[in-house]
């Protein structure tokens, strides 16, 4: 692979790169270097331009996918993990959702598993509201279900439709639940990277007569830059049976309705699996 991969040119190389970083989710300097056979200058330069493109973020010595508190995960590396907690979490979810009613879900890989078990056609009629391009796509063809796709700019990175336009979309709606995710939890509020996303996720909080907040565990006590809202904005928050006790016990003193979500099936004498 070396040898071909020092002759094709740069775009081509940071592809490659950025596929091999999504798929393991970090990478050292000298691991891309010897794998692609070119020098370590080169390999900078190269993760130079995909950290300008969003698509990973440079540490000392290397490069990572994974998130930080000012970086979210491309959609295709957030597609590929918690896929089982996020999956508990979605089915759990749609015991809020009856036929005739009207939801949104935003464009975070948690709601997509909703799209996914909604496709299956067993909560119909049903209208469904997103800027999510992945669920979209899911949903397109499903009898039952009034797909409603909310325009804006597109952004790549996110596979979704973002910006002043989607907002204004937004605005113009009310349904009767908004299915949500976010980037992290902390002292009674959730966080998020990137200003151009909360504002959109305010909107759809807005436009909901009540909203479920989805989480994996992997989200709770940890802190991003901008605050979206406070959790008392959302009738309830789901999170897989991951969540540490510590954690849940922040849940309890700013009291949030949650209840946990089982990925397995409940030990005996357990009871977290719906507590609230």
């Amino acid at each position: 692979m070396s040898g071909n991969s020092a002759q094709q040119g740069p775009a081509a190389r940071q592809a490659a790169m950025a596929e091999l970083v999504l798929a393991d989710g970090t990478a050292t300097a000298a691991e891309l270097a010897e794998r692609f056979g070119v020098s370590l200058m080169t390999v900078h330069r190269d993760l130079d331009e995909l950290e300008r493109q969003g698509m990973v973020r440079k540490f000392r010595g290397g490069v990572t996918a994974q998130p930080s508190g000012v970086f979210e995960s491309n959609v295709q590396y957030r597609l590929k993990t918690m896929r089982a907690q996020k999956a508990a979490i979605a089915k759990h979810a749609l015991r809020s959702i009856e036929p005739g009613m009207a939801i949104l879900l935003d464009d975070s890989t948690s709601t997509l598993e909703m799209a996914r078990r909604l496709r299956l056609g067993e909560i119909t009629p049903l209208t469904v509201v997103t800027n999510f391009l992945e669920a979209v796509n899911l949903l397109a063809d499903q009898r039952g279900i009034h797909l409603m796709a909310l325009g804006g700019d597109y952004d790549p990175l996110h596979s979704s439709f973002l910006g002043v336009s989607c907002v204004e979309a937004v605005q113009q709606l009310r349904v009767d639940v908004c299915f949500a995710s976010t980037s992290a939890v902390h002292g009674g509020y959730a966080y998020h990277q990137e200003q151009h996303i909360v504002s959109v996720k305010r909107a759809m909080l807005d436009s909901a007569a009540r909203n479920v907040l989805l989480v994996d565990h992997t989200k709770l006590g940890r802190v991003a830059l901008h605050r979206v809202a406070p959790l008392s904005r959302f009738d309830l928050l789901l999170v897989d049976d991951g969540a540490a006790e510590e954690a849940l016990r922040d849940l309890d003193e700013h009291k949030v309705p949650y209840e946990v979500c089982a990925t397995k099936a409940p030990k005996e004498g357990d009871d977290r699996a719906g507590a609230t």
